[in-house]
């Protein structure tokens, strides 16, 4: 992704990312209105950012992670709406950056989980978020890592251009 493409998305996928975050970690769920705000802002954004023919490619990369997430669902490696948060992010992401994301990916889940478990098992954090449900589930809010990879990505496309 450009530095111009990146910035041009920023603005709009930083908050959906952290509303990905804040309600995995609360809730342990990905809202659906999530999702589609950022398929909503990839359709509306991406046509400025990208040429056309790159722009109508990248709906492809929904398409094949939206399938691999749905068999990884059925498979009950992750939750449906991080399926789906997933394929949401995947127009966003160029093709050559694909192995970049997936590593920022690898680093941000076993960085989260890690946080997430430490968080968990202070006192004054646990009751600043008393009602977070992902406090007391076994499975870890995916969407943690997820929404922290988009940001991650988009930023430093946009100070580098990819």
């Amino acid at each position: 992704m450009t530095s111009w493409a990146a910035l041009l998305f920023l603005p709009f996928v930083v908050p959906i990312a952290l509303w990905a975050v804040w309600s995995d970690l609360s809730r342990m769920k990905i809202p659906n209105k999530a999702v589609m705000a950022l398929i909503i802002v990839f359709a509306v954004v991406g046509l400025v950012a990208f040429e056309l023919q790159d722009y109508l490619w990248r709906w492809v990369h929904l398409a094949v992670v939206l399938v691999i997430g749905f068999v990884m669902n059925l498979g009950r490696m992750l939750g449906a709406g991080d399926a789906k948060f997933a394929a949401a992010m995947a127009p966003l992401v160029a093709l050559p950056d694909a192995f970049l994301v997936l590593t920022i990916l690898a680093v941000m889940t076993v960085a989260g989980f890690v946080l997430h478990r430490v968080a968990r098992s202070i006192g004054w954090v646990r009751a600043a978020t008393p009602d977070w449900e992902s406090w007391t589930r076994r499975d870890y809010p995916m969407g943690l890592s997820l929404g922290t990879t988009l940001i991650i990505y988009i930023a430093l496309a946009a100070l580098t251009g990819g």
